[in-house]
């Protein structure tokens, strides 16, 4: 990326956050804003990257952004295809085609989401990498903004038991490893040529030998949780047993996981309370 098109990526980032209205994307507008599109910090958290990060981009100071950042600006900016193409290639990369694992949320789906906002919601991509958390998922499950590299990856997450709200017996857990990677296995299969998802197993390989295990077993994975029912033990509200449906968009190939609670109940009045605190507590950071 030379500096002509480090200075053209962040004229372009500026220009197109300037068009943004706050209320499309779900931020409060405010009576003191002086312009109509978005602060570079509301774009900033939107794209789930550093404001001072953001900055450096949009004056040309930034000049490697990673793919997935370009595909976070994408996304928080509400582009068109032929505009996030752009953005790629001002970036210097190739735009992904179909031999790449997606991470594009469509704007049909980003509507979808928009309706989901006071539910908690998660998405992650084919190789259960995070593709984007709502408000209501950080304050249920615990902030995901500041997970960089592999501690984005649900896969490496699980097998390397990194701290989580959910609550597993160690038979459950052990199987949930067992399906994601079975998972993963799969996505392998249908994204041979993609560099970036054989980059991601050899270094599961190399930092987890639970996952070097399952990569390598021919046992059959199990069979997919009958229950779909997981116990959040949060830290203000207490123990939370939710409905977990895990959606899938077949064409681009994501995974969309929602948190429900049966109305009226005990679970229902907890589910709110995590969400009002952890919703105040991530907006006064």
């Amino acid at each position: 990326m030379d500096d002509v098109e480090a200075w053209e990526f962040g004229r372009t980032v500026r220009r197109w956050r300037d068009r943004v209205a706050p209320g499309a994307v779900g931020v409060p507008a405010g009576r003191r804003r002086r312009a109509s599109g978005l602060r570079r910090e509301e774009l900033a958290a939107l794209a789930g990257i550093s404001a001072d990060y953001l900055t450096r981009l949009e004056q040309g100071r930034a000049t490697a952004p990673s793919t997935q950042v370009v595909e976070s600006l994408a996304r928080a900016l509400r582009l068109a295809d032929p505009e996030r193409d752009l953005l790629y290639r001002l970036a210097g990369h190739a735009a992904p085609g179909p031999d790449v694992v997606p991470s594009r949320v469509t704007p049909s789906v980003q509507r979808l989401l928009d309706r989901l906002s006071h539910t908690p919601v998660v998405v992650y991509d084919a190789t259960w990498t995070l593709v984007l958390a709502n408000a209501p998922y950080d304050a249920l499950m615990g902030d995901t903004t500041s997970w960089r590299g592999l501690d984005r990856n649900a896969v490496w997450r699980n097998v390397t038991r990194l701290p989580s709200r959910v609550v597993h017996t160690p038979r459950e857990q052990a199987e949930h490893e067992a399906r994601l990677v079975a998972d993963l296995r799969q996505t392998a299969a249908r994204y041979p040529a993609d560099r970036a998802l054989r980059r991601l197993i050899a270094d599961l390989a190399a930092g987890s030998p639970r996952f070097a295990e399952l990569w390598d077993a021919e046992a059959p994975p199990p069979p997919p949780d009958p229950s779909r029912r997981k116990t959040i033990d949060h830290p203000a509200a207490g123990p939370i047993t939710l409905d977990c449906d895990t959606l899938l968009v077949a064409l681009d190939d994501l995974r969309i996981s929602v948190y429900t609670a049966e109305p009226g109940t005990e679970d229902a009045d907890r589910l709110a309370l995590a969400v009002v605190l952890g919703t105040q507590s991530i907006q006064e950071i």
